[in-house]
């Protein structure tokens, strides 16, 4: 169990901080990088969580709540395995698991099942959920861009990828369905569009 004791210990002031295990690296290292835009992502998942709690209460919608809660879970066990240098790996570390990729896949395929078709691009926004989850989404595939670098140059388990990456299309599915079930709306890209002069005052 993690214990938190004390918020600042004035260790970071010269640009450094501690992995898990005590390792020193700079706080701009691609694995301090990469965790830390993972929590940038939780954080963004948390207002999703709050805007999907302001809808009235329904049992989709509360049942999304549970999947998000669930990722933001596996958000926490996915940082502190990349908090963690492989030479430092340790017994009875959580490491993310290909049932994990697996139990996304489940979800996205639920939820796939019940859309139309998809014929273009989604413009984000449409309301406040939708719009939050297109956040979401962006933040996630900077997360796999940071880890995608990471891993050319450090060793990481064979699921973080994969996860992810399943995460980022996750999120997207969840933004179409959120607008087919929850009441939102969903705009597609018109490519070329002319523009339209009536915004004109």
């Amino acid at each position: 169990m993690v214990k938190i004791n004390k918020v600042y210990t004035r260790s970071g002031d010269r640009g450094n901080t501690a992995l898990v295990g005590g390792r020193k690296v700079p706080k701009d290292h691609l694995r301090v990088e990469a965790y830390g835009t993972l929590d940038e992502l939780n954080a963004q998942l948390g207002l999703v969580r709050w805007a999907n709690a302001l809808k009235a209460r329904d049992g989709r919608r509360d049942a999304f709540d549970r999947i998000l809660g669930m990722i933001q879970q596996r958000l926490f066990d996915l940082g502190a395995e990349l908090a963690t240098h492989p030479d430092d790996s340790y017994a009875g570390q959580i490491k993310v698991q290909a049932a994990d990729v697996s139990w996304l896949e489940t979800v996205i395929d639920r939820m796939n099942a019940e859309l139309p078709a998809l014929d273009s691009f989604i413009l984000p926004g449409g309301g406040q959920v939708h719009a939050h989850l297109h956040v979401a989404r962006t933040v996630c595939r900077r997360a796999e861009r940071v880890i995608v670098a990471l891993a050319r140059e450090e060793a990481m388990g064979d699921q973080v990828l994969p996860y992810v990456n399943r995460l980022s299309d996750a999120l997207f599915v969840f933004g179409r369905w959120v607008a087919a079930t929850l009441g939102e709306e969903e705009t597609l890209w018109q490519p070329g569009l002319a523009y339209d002069d009536s915004w004109q005052w």
